[in-house]
């Protein structure tokens, strides 16, 4: 339910905070409730990737895609996910999440999240998504333009670059079959 609530937060906050252009950063500011927590007492792992989805939210109401999306029924989609996760959240401790577009290509946008505390970076992720609407996925390029954006996309980051090389390396990797319990792997 603490989500729910989030949601209607960033929803109402959207129609009061400043417009963003397509690569600005959307900064949210939350606390961590204890319904956040997971047994070891810190922030739950699914909850940073919850929240995440919240930031990518504000972006789009933010940004000038929503209209574009709830015309045309785009569904944002996430594609893949690199989390690194550097130092716990504890309760009620104040943390805030600042999403933005990193780049894009001819297949996917890359996005940034960074969820940082006074004492610094705790969780940082980089995905990869796209929106999908009735005859598939919207090329990045219609999303762009839709966005209003006329120019080229920022330079790839090598770190993303690695990342998206690697994702490439994954779906060339036959799939195996399981191992039966009982059998040397």
């Amino acid at each position: 339910m603490n989500l729910w609530f989030r949601l209607l937060a960033v929803l109402v906050a959207s129609l009061f905070r400043p417009r963003l252009a397509l690569t600005d950063s959307s900064v949210l500011r939350f606390r961590v409730w204890p319904h956040d927590l997971d047994i070891n007492i810190h922030m739950n792992n699914a909850r940073y990737l919850a929240l995440m989805d919240l930031g990518r939210l504000d972006m789009i109401l933010r940004g000038t895609l929503w209209r574009t999306v709830l015309r045309e029924r785009w569904q944002p989609v996430l594609a893949g996910s690199v989390v690194r996760y550097r130092r716990p959240l504890r309760p009620f401790q104040r943390f805030s999440l600042t999403s933005r577009l990193i780049a894009w290509d001819e297949r996917w946008l890359y996005m940034e999240h960074r969820v940082e505390t006074a004492e610094g970076l705790s969780c940082q992720a980089l995905m990869r998504g796209a929106f999908v609407a009735k005859g598939g996925v919207v090329s990045p390029s219609a999303v762009i333009a839709a966005a209003g954006f006329s120019g080229p996309s920022p330079a790839i980051p090598a770190w993303v670059g690695s990342w998206r090389e690697m994702d490439i390396a994954f779906e060339q990797t036959p799939a195996e079959p399981p191992v039966e319990q009982g059998e040397a792997a």
